[in-house]
């Protein structure tokens, strides 16, 4: 069942499934919503174990509110925070795209908060970590221009038909929250998820990420034939095999 949480001018559609600890803590990518295959491959564990599963739609996608082009990494980092106020015991965090350098950043912000023991892992899927900057980076010289010019661009789309709209003010924002250039602390076991042959996030990409977390236990799994969205019945078994190796250790 859907429930609101209210947060400034928006709501935040979230679904929680009753269970016993460590919960499952879904976030998604960018122009996800929390009724996507991984998305219910990961509720689905949950029912199956037993696990509480927290998911929801960042302001902007899906049932919650708010409107799109007015989102950032910091209005989302906030939701992240806001609806994990809701969790109780210990979290594996568990992130897609974009959704894996937002468990990044919510990690961080509950490390500083003193509330790093309640998670007991992180599993990234294609990891985006800095990704305002891959996009930059991505993005053709004309668009760029257009981006300066304009204050937006609408680029096309493999997962809709609808062009991708990205906003200066989104490119901005991302600055303030970059985690490349220097260790990332997470204080908990990592595993990520990558597909060899994701275009999106390269696995390079994903690689510089390993190369960051210096401090704690990393296992990276790269899936040979994998592409960015790992949604294939192979790869969602992958996904449940890993929660469930992080559950045993």
């Amino acid at each position: 069942m859907v429930e609101f949480l209210t947060l400034a001018d928006r709501q935040i559609a979230v679904e929680r499934r009753a269970g016993r600890s460590p919960g499952l803590f879904w976030l998604g990518g960018f122009k996800s919503d929390m009724t996507g295959s991984k998305a219910l491959a990961v509720d689905a564990f949950g029912e199956s174990h037993g696990l509480a599963v927290t998911r929801f739609d960042y302001s902007g996608h899906g049932r919650s509110g708010g409107d799109f082009d007015a989102g950032s990494i910091t209005r989302w980092l906030e939701e992240s925070l806001a609806v994990f106020g809701l969790t109780v015991g210990p979290q594996i965090l568990i992130g897609s795209s974009m959704g894996g350098w937002l468990a990044l950043l919510l990690t961080r912000e509950l490390r500083r908060r003193g509330q790093g023991a309640s998670l007991l892992g992180l599993v990234l899927i294609a990891p985006a970590t800095d990704m305002t900057e891959l996009m930059l980076e991505q993005m053709p010289k004309k668009y760029r221009k257009l981006l300066d010019s304009q204050g937006y661009v609408e680029e096309p789309s493999e997962y809709s038909p609808e062009p991708y709209r990205i906003n200066k003010s989104l490119i901005d924002d991302g600055r303030q929250h970059l985690l490349f250039g220097r260790a990332i602390e997470i204080g908990c076991p990592v595993t990520i998820l990558q597909g060899a042959r994701d275009r999106d996030v390269p696995k390079e990409h994903a690689l510089r990420l390993v190369q960051h977390l210096v401090n704690d236990a990393v296992t990276f799994t790269l899936i040979p034939d994998g592409d960015h969205r790992l949604s294939r019945p192979g790869d969602i078994e992958l996904l449940q095999r890993t929660i469930e190796g992080m559950l045993g250790a």
